[in-house]
């Protein structure tokens, strides 16, 4: 049967996409915005918002598998449609942070938990990828890297270990077409821990040029990205970042552990996203 990709506009569903297409499996590829969906050649389209139930039941039609993008206002209607259509197993990339403490009255971890809860109790089978932070989230720098302005910090020592968007595409492509991962709840990571100072430095290698690092107080930084995102996930974000900073991030499974293939690097994405930090 067809699988359904969820997100079909992120760099991860694009890549599960290819992948899937590749190997000449069926592949939907859903999105709120059907028409601007770039696909290979014979792969479906449809439209699909996560919080529009009345777009559930055509794009459902025919699936046996989804990859699904968190999304709570619509996921328990979203469960009746699949059931209903008869989809046998859901892979849901949701977040490492649903393992948190607060992870229930969080709004970052809070939005995946409320989807791996409902599904949890929906009795399909599932599986939840749960990566840590993304290779990806350092293009938050590249406005300021391309303008040759500092990166002001609050936390620049905060320790994480990267995942390359690649290696989560290649762990949910087993876990779509494979039974190994099959119901299981897994977290993800880079196979190498890195601060943000040392993520820079790398990004200063790559591209051959200074970038100043500036700590600046929580204070300040909950100003400045209070200016384009909401004051309770400045407080999540900061608040994570300031625990990271306290010890050595933990490795959990990469495509290493998980699927015999080494991890890409953090200074692997660097060097194939170096374009993206040029001035423009």
């Amino acid at each position: 049967m067809t699988i359904l990709i969820t997100g079909a506009r992120g760099k991860v569903g694009q890549a599960i996409i290819n992948r899937l297409h590749s190997a000449g499996l069926p592949v939907r590829a859903a999105s709120a915005t059907p028409a601007e969906l770039t696909v290979p050649a014979g792969v479906e389209v449809a439209e699909l918002g996560l919080d529009r139930p009345d777009t559930f039941e055509t794009a459902l039609h025919g699936i046996g598998q989804v990859f699904l993008y968190p999304e709570p206002a619509g996921i328990d209607a979203f469960i009746k449609t699949a059931q209903a259509a008869g989809v046998a197993h859901l892979v849901l990339l949701s977040s490492s942070s649903v393992l948190s403490p607060d992870a229930e009255s969080d709004p970052l971890a809070g939005h995946s938990l409320k989807v791996e809860q409902a599904l949890a109790a929906s009795g399909l089978t599932c599986t939840f990828l749960r990566p840590d932070a993304f290779a990806s989230n350092a293009l938050g720098w590249a406005y300021f890297i391309g303008q040759n302005l500092p990166i002001q910090l609050a936390y620049p020592d905060a320790d994480i270990a990267p995942i390359h968007p690649d290696d989560i595409a290649d762990i949910a492509v087993e876990a779509l077409t494979g039974t190994a991962l099959t119901g299981r709840a897994i977290t993800l990571t880079g196979a190498h821990a890195l601060t943000f100072r040392e993520q820079l430095a790398v990004l200063s290698d790559v591209l051959d040029r200074d970038i100043p690092v500036e700590q600046i107080t929580h204070a300040e930084a909950e100003q400045q990205m209070g200016r384009y995102m909401p004051a309770p996930m400045v407080g999540s974000l900061l608040a994570l970042w300031r625990a990271a900073s306290a010890g050595p991030a933990t490795i959990a499974d990469t495509t290493e552990t998980l699927l015999g293939t080494p991890a890409r690097t953090f200074t692997q994405w660097a060097r194939e996203n170096a374009a993206a930090f040029t001035p423009r």
